[in-house]
């Protein structure tokens, strides 16, 4: 059983969450709601909930401003958003949750799910937050650190250090520059959707490669070879898309 807090300055936007939550969650009891993150902080001094839904855009003091105030949070966060691609690309490099406004119900269910099913990630959380600040604070997306969470702890890396990802199921190993690659309980598409923005290239259904490590593309148009030596296959159906990316190079 959990509890919940709802920071979010619109009363209509609290409330259809708090409708939800009521009626969708059976696992939460109380429920409890702050219009701005100072009301927020009055709440938090005599109550103790699991998770924390927390709109990122309100005037005054924002949710990141919100987040800067907790050193070491003893409860998840979910946040809470309209379209603002800087921030959620920030958030997901950060391996954090979100919703996008209006809240979909069963969005909303598959969130608080995930909360439940990754209790044993409670020690991990001020290092996921953490990260999250430093990504805000940095000047582009390319300069953000990815939080990849997996059985033997977390990974933190630049997008530039990352070589390839190769599909294994419902999970993908991730190669990176000079370390050992590790195995992330995600699967291939979830980081083809992340990595969108950046130079990362489908070669084929199990190979998503970080088209700046690509020395050249074999005669054949066979395999991409990449800046550790590996050769990575390119399927039949992505050779013309390939050879495509290549001549824009």
């Amino acid at each position: 059983m959990i509890k919940v807090l709802i920071i979010d300055d619109e009363a209509k936007a609290r409330n259809v969450l708090f409708h939800y939550i009521h009626n969708y969650i059976p696992e939460v009891i109380e429920i409890k709601q702050a219009a701005s993150v100072e009301e927020a902080q009055k709440i938090l001094l005599n109550y103790r909930p699991g998770i924390v839904f927390l709109d990122i855009e309100m005037p005054g003091q924002s949710g990141f401003d919100f987040l800067q105030t907790i050193d070491d949070p003893a409860f998840d966060i979910i946040f809470t958003t309209s379209y603002n691609q800087y921030a959620i690309q920030a958030i997901r490099f950060s391996a954090l949750d979100y919703l996008m406004k209006p809240i979909d119900p069963g969005e909303l269910i598959l969130s608080i799910r995930r909360h439940l099913n990754k209790q044993d990630m409670i020690r991990q959380r001020r290092l996921l937050f953490h990260n999250l600040l430093s990504n805000l604070g940095k000047d582009s997306a390319n300069e953000f650190r990815l939080s990849i969470a997996c059985s033997d702890g977390i990974f933190f890396f630049g997008v530039s250090e990352i070589l390839r990802l190769e599909a294994n199921r419902n999970y993908t190993a991730i190669h990176l520059v000079g370390r050992k690659p590790f195995i992330a309980s995600k699967t291939l598409k979830h980081f083809e959707d992340m990595l969108a923005d950046f130079r990362f290239l489908r070669t084929h259904k199990s190979h998503l490669v970080n088209a700046d490590h690509i020395i050249r593309i074999t005669n054949n148009s066979e395999y991409v070879i990449l800046t550790d030596g590996s050769r990575i296959e390119i399927s039949r159906r992505k050779k013309e898309e390939v050879q495509r990316f290549m001549n824009i190079r």
